[in-house]
């Protein structure tokens, strides 16, 4: 079934409207049906079996026939900082993250940054990847859609950092996969596409991030965020747990 996020309260037996984005995504993109089921979720940690009971030019409403307790989030709190790149390669980030169990990204400008957003751009490309977020949430079966917060200077992120901070850096000695289990939260910071300056990798370092290399090869900034999720799911997180039944 189609899972979509809400926001609002939901509960067994009651009949809602539809926000306006769900209402349209279900009347002219999936163009669905009435009787038909969706799954709503709304970060309470449960999916909703929904039926459809109205489908209008104005409103969509649905009946909601059952709460299903499922485990998608990860035991992990993992924050990415992520340097800003260009165009489809952040979504690519974004989208990838959410699928790999983040639970916040910080998207940062640092001193190679070579896309630089503000005033009513950067408030639009936020806008942007708090729905490619919301799309990655639906789609990979999580109950929660992670927070994507406002873009920050790099030096102010370090205010934003939780638990272990892990700072991906290929001219690093210590292999991240030698680390010892986060036990809170755990922070992975990636760098642009030019990589961080050394002052900022020493400004780094003096808050406590520790720096990691990924291997003998250095990779794009996608890639070298998408591989120290996995990494971190694999070593400490769900990539371990068997998968949910059907």
């Amino acid at each position: 079934m189609i899972r979509i996020y809400i926001e609002t309260g939901i509960s067994v037996s009651s009949e809602l409207e539809l926000p306006a984005g769900a209402s349209h995504r279900i009347r002219s993109v999936l163009r669905l049906t009435p009787d038909e089921k969706v799954i709503l979720f709304n970060g309470d940690g449960s999916e909703y079996i929904a039926r459809l009971t109205t489908i209008s030019h104005r409103i969509v409403r649905a009946v909601i026939t059952e709460k299903c307790k499922v485990r998608t989030e990860s035991s992990l709190d993992i924050t990415l900082v992520q340097s800003l790149s260009r165009g489809q390669r952040m979504d690519y980030t974004i989208q990838k993250a959410v699928e790999l169990g983040v639970f916040r990204v910080v998207p940062v400008v640092s001193k190679r940054t070579t896309t630089r957003l503000a005033g009513v751009r950067a408030d639009k490309r936020l806008e942007h990847w708090r729905g490619v977020a919301r799309h990655a949430a639906e789609q990979s079966g999580r109950t929660s859609v992670p927070e994507i917060s406002a873009i920050l200077p790099l030096e102010e992120s370090v205010d934003e950092n939780v638990g272990q901070l892990i700072l991906l850096n290929p001219l690093a000695n210590a292999e991240f996969a030698r680390q010892s289990e986060p036990e809170t939260g755990l922070t992975i910071i990636a760098g642009p596409e030019g990589g961080f300056e050394e002052s900022e990798i020493e400004m780094l370092e003096a808050t406590g991030a520790v720096s990691v290399h990924l291997g003998p090869r250095t990779l794009r900034t996608e890639t070298a965020a998408i591989t120290a999720l996995s990494i971190t799911q694999a070593l400490w997180g769900d990539f371990r747990h068997r998968p949910r039944p059907n």
